[in-house]
């Protein structure tokens, strides 16, 4: 997995104030969790969140305070209901011996036989939780559809990649093919014309038949 840097500024005052105050001046009040050590609480200004906060991928992320660093994982993020201004950010150390739990993009791949037949493609989980150690974290989910039928999935259980645990229910659908009108009515387009073609070869046989008599 990718890793990206930010830049921070640990927090001595932790009162409501202070945290309105950093929010007027565009900071983004956070903290981070993990471990034996207590909370770390820090600011960061919204620029420095953009990069791990605007975009689909998941990242591990330095958080660099003064001279110490510390690798994490961002948790839960808080937005303003009405203006979508970032109002504070919960990280998850992460160590390099402990497997740590984040949900990874799931990333679709191949175009499915069912759908070039006039199925729809429905995409049920955009992303999955895993945990693994740090090392083994994947950037995203690879599903390869290529072969999904209509009717035919692809679910949790069907998951393998190495070192990583799947943490969704096993019987989740991530992907599927379903039965569009489309596709309905090619199969009875199919079924009419199998149908003709064996009148036809009855009547040829009954006329044939007659003929020999």
């Amino acid at each position: 997995m990718k890793s990206v840097s930010i830049n921070g500024i640990a927090r001595v005052n932790l009162g409501k104030s202070f945290a309105k105050q950093l929010r007027k001046e565009d900071n983004v009040p956070c903290v981070i969790y993990g471990g034996s050590m207590e909370p770390v609480h820090f600011y960061a200004h919204k620029n420095e969140l953009r990069k791990i906060i605007y975009t689909p991928n998941v990242y591990l992320i330095d958080i660099s305070l003064g001279d110490d660093t510390m690798c994490a994982v961002m948790g839960d993020i808080q937005f303003h209901p009405v203006t979508d201004k970032i109002l504070h950010i919960d990280f998850l150390r992460v160590f390099e011996d402990k497997k740590v739990r984040i949900n990874i993009p799931v990333n679709i791949k191949g175009n499915a036989i069912g759908v070039r037949n006039g199925g729809r493609l429905a995409h049920n989980m955009r992303r999955m939780l895993v945990e693994a150690l740090s090392v083994d974290l994947p950037e995203t989910i690879e599903v390869d559809i290529t072969n999904l039928k209509i009717g035919e999935s692809i679910r949790v259980l069907d998951m393998e990649l190495e070192n990583v645990n799947f943490l969704n229910n096993s019987n989740d659908v991530i992907v599927a093919v379903k039965t569009a009108r489309t596709a309905i009515l090619e199969e009875e387009e199919e079924t009419e014309e199998a149908s003709e073609e064996a009148a036809k070869e009855e009547g040829a046989e009954e006329t044939s038949t007659s003929s020999t008599e």
